[in-house]
């Protein structure tokens, strides 16, 4: 034996003895949640998913406690017990035994959602007898730690038994086939020194294992109780207890499930640290918690907005994937897309750094990065799984984003050494970009943007958008590099690209931008395709006006390249939330967007909507099989949302924002479906980019330049906002907080602090608003710069009226 195995079994030893010896005195895990906000779910859906979340093992299940298939990435095992690249668990079952009458907990009656834990409460048949489930899981640890506490709420003593039911199921994530990783039959064995049950895959090191921390009588096979009969290849067992309670009192039994991709002793290992470190555990989650809603912490009138905004927060931890073989990063969605997307997180890593996540900010990129290389070209992947398999290598909208995330994200850091690492494959990605997929060099790429519809491969809207950008920060980011020569012929190419699209893409006749500009033969076999989808889904305005298009469309020359009005699709608002729409135009086109909103936002396909679309108030009907067709998402919302505040309108800004807000917690507690309000991913990434843009950088108006240690500060709030705070707002090595009130007599008080007295603050408001300013008490000089006053100042604390 090793010195490392001999140590181990005695660290073994020594937890099992110590474990036995405090178990009826340690307190249940829910005492640790003291302070903690949990939020009550709606009845109508407990019969809808959940997730418990960590960074290497998450489990997702029924609000009502149980686990059935769901999912359709992989058909039916998207649900269960996670640690990817592989699947541990599909779920257990638990069930009260008295005398001859057994009740299975498959129908909690409440469930409790925390930032990083959950619980279900179950009124049982047994009078006076409750029974809560409880559970969290560790960052950082390859397995997860669940408690039942049982209440005597009755004036006589109970005794019955308690059934806990294991169903293992070690399969391998989406694409494994790819990665040679094949699903074998589970085996079971019982670990007698841990009372604790084995679970291995038979043809690989695959393992998973659960046990409590008290001894119970084994049984292989399922429950005797509960019915469940998961798909798969998995086996199950059971751990069964005897419980005596005395009236008035409570008993907790505390199970730990860990799991290995790699070996026998890694879950081994594992499973004893959940057993002796499960508090501690517990009590880290909760700090590190507290810490990210610290962060960019807002205080507004709209408190809904304003909790919902804390939980985004809170939602996109949930979403934080580690695989160390291949890396760590911020996953897309809640269960279906656990793993990562480039354009995904080129939006969400956006809100991220404004909202204080460096550490996941820079862990994404590096991962996106590193697996985009093997492109080899600068182009950037769109869709990898967690088993590092890449399924899309990249459509087109992702390079130019990924250049623009960079240089936002310098701007927020300051960091060069940053800029620097990433600079080369800009350049490559640009060069690819024009050279590879602007055939007829007329600076608009072909190929797929964000909206993925066949036969839609034409110059689209937001792939010409998102270039211009792309060309315009990389201009930016070659004259801090010294490559001046390059930073003009960027800027240049940017130049001709917003002229262009503001002019080849805007059609007056719909005060639109084109979904599209391609050919006449192109456009009318879109239409034709329209036309079907939009009889199909009932909206005879759309079949209108689609017949109306293709009757003018029939007159054309047939290889006539121009822009379309097809589908009204949400990617139309892109030049609004890139600011490169001229003024005129930006007005009609975002006022022409409100017509495609429902009461929760935005519409991802325009010609879906019709009159009904505005009372709509309840669920989302979508098809039996997945699909996006009639959806209204967060993304097209906040993208709206960022519009509207580049063109001075954060009322109405506000208004897409309230929509979104409308499907906080709708099915969920906590959390914002991807289709408003309670359909695809029960918690979805670029919602923090939906919210946390709009209201850190625009409502705030915190415009970071650090790499001067320099930050523009322009309050634009909603009109019905007078007064508003943001706290610990992370630029660089600084940390600044604002606070602004407009006074009952007109006059404007905003505070600012910063924990860096050397950084400079240019504090600006509209030129048509004429006021005085006074800084910390003293009338201050007015400059005037791009049609905005503003004023200049250093040191930490800082006090400015404007009347």
């Amino acid at each position: 034996m090793t010195l490392r195995s001999s140590l181990y079994f005695l660290l073994a030893a020594m937890l099992l003895f110590f474990s036995c010896k405090s178990k009826t005195t340690e307190n249940p895990l829910f005492y640790y949640m003291e302070g903690v906000e949990g939020l009550i779910g709606i009845a109508e859906y407990l019969s809808s998913p959940y997730v418990t979340a960590g960074d290497r093992v998450y489990m997702v299940g029924h609000q009502d406690g149980t686990f059935p298939d769901l999912g359709w990435h992989v058909q039916g095992e998207m649900g269960g017990i996670w640690n990817h690249p592989i699947k541990l668990m599909d779920g257990f079952t638990a069930a009260i035994v008295e005398a001859d009458n057994s009740y299975c907990l498959d129908a909690a009656h409440q469930f409790v959602n925390y930032p990083f834990a959950n619980k279900h409460l179950f009124q049982t048949h047994v009078p006076g007898l409750e029974v809560d489930r409880f559970q969290f899981v560790p960052d950082g640890v390859q397995g997860m730690v669940v408690e039942f506490t049982f209440r005597n709420v009755d004036k006589s003593e109970k005794s019955f038994d308690f059934e806990f039911s294991g169903y293992t199921d070690l399969m391998p994530v989406w694409l494994g086939d790819r990665a040679g990783m094949v699903d074998f039959e589970d085996q079971l064995s019982f670990d007698e020194g841990r009372k604790a049950w084995m679970g291995k895959d038979e043809g690989n090191e695959w393992y998973v294992m659960f046990g409590s921390n008290q001894e119970a009588k084994t049984s292989e096979g399922p429950s005797a109780h509960c019915k469940y009969t998961p798909q798969g290849k998995g086996k199950a067992a059971s751990l069964s207890y005897k419980i005596i309670l005395k009236s008035e009192t409570s008993q907790s039994i505390r199970f730990f499930i860990s799991g290995s991709y790699t070996s026998k002793l890694d879950a081994e290992e594992t499973y004893d640290k959940l057993k002796l470190n499960s508090e501690t555990y517990l009590k880290d989650k909760k700090i590190h918690y507290s810490q990210i809603a610290s962060k960019a912490k807002i205080t507004i009138p709209d408190k809904e907005l304003e909790k919902a905004f804390e939980w985004i927060k809170y939602n996109t931890e949930w979403l934080v994937r580690e695989v160390p073989e291949v890396g760590r990063g911020l996953g897309a969605g809640m269960p279906d897309y656990p793993w990562w997307f480039g354009v995904d997180n080129e939006y969400t890593l956006k809100g991220a750094i404004a909202t204080g996540r460096k550490d996941l900010v820079y862990s994404t990129i590096e991962l996106i990065h590193k697996l985009s290389e093997t492109n080899g070209n600068g182009k950037i992947v769109h869709e990898v799984s967690s088993n590092g398999v890449i399924f899309n290598p990249g459509n087109i909208n992702e390079t130019p984003q990924f250049a623009s995330l960079i240089w936002w994200v310098f701007q927020w850091t300051g960091d060069k050494e940053f800029l620097a690492k990433y600079y080369p494959t800009i350049k490559n990605g640009l060069q690819w970009l024009m050279e590879e997929n602007d055939k007829d060099g007329n600076l608009f790429p072909d190929g797929y943007g964000m909206m993925e519809i066949h036969g839609l491969q034409s110059e689209m809207i937001d792939v010409a958008t998102y270039t211009q950008k792309a060309f315009a920060d990389a201009a930016q980011m070659s004259a801090l590099m010294g490559e001046d020569s390059i930073s003009t012929s960027y800027q240049h190419t940017a130049d001709l690209i917003k002229e262009k699209i503001n002019e080849d893409f805007w059609v007056e006749e719909f005060n639109s931008y084109a979904d599209f500009i391609g050919t006449t033969k192109e456009a009318i076999h879109l239409v034709d395709a329209a036309i079907i989808r939009a009889d199909t889904l009932n909206k005879p305005w759309a079949v209108e006006e689609l017949k109306a298009t293709r009757k003018k469309l029939v007159t054309y020359p047939p290889n006539k390249k121009q822009g379309f009005v097809i589908f009204h699709n949400w990617v139309v608002n892109t030049p609004m939330e890139m600011g490169i729409a001229d003024p005129e135009k930006a007005i009609a086109a975002l006022d022409k967007g409100k017509k495609f909103t429902n009461p929760f936002g935005v519409f991802v396909t325009g010609i879906d909507r019709d009159e009904s679309s505005d009372m709509a108030d309840g669920s989302f009907v979508g098809s039996k099989a997945f699909s996006y067709t009639g959806a209204v998402m967060t993304l097209p919302t906040g993208v709206s949302a960022i519009g509207e505040n580049n063109y001075g309108r954060p009322d109405e800004a506000l208004d897409y924002l309230k929509r979104m807000t409308k499907s906080f917690g709708f099915a969920l507690p906590g959390s914002i479906y991807e289709v408003s309000p309670d359909y695809g991913m029960m918690a979805q990434a670029w919602n923090l980019y939906s919210f946390g843009v709009p209201i850190v950088t625009q409502f705030f108006g915190i415009q970071p330049d650090a790499g001067k240690k320099v930050i523009h500060i322009s309050p634009a709030f909603p009109s019905s906002w007078k007064e508003a705070k943001i706290e610990n707002v992370e630029i660089g090595d600084n940390v600044i907080s604002l606070t602004y009130q407009i006074r009952e007599n007109g006059e404007v008080e905003a505070v600012i602090n910063q924990s860096k007295a050397d950084w400079q603050i240019v504090f600006s408001w509209p030129q048509a608003i004429q006021a005085n300013i006074r800084l910390n008490g003293n009338n201050m000089e007015i400059e005037n710069l791009s049609g905005k006053n503003r004023i200049t100042f250093g040191g930490k604390s800082n006090t400015i009226l404007l009347n």
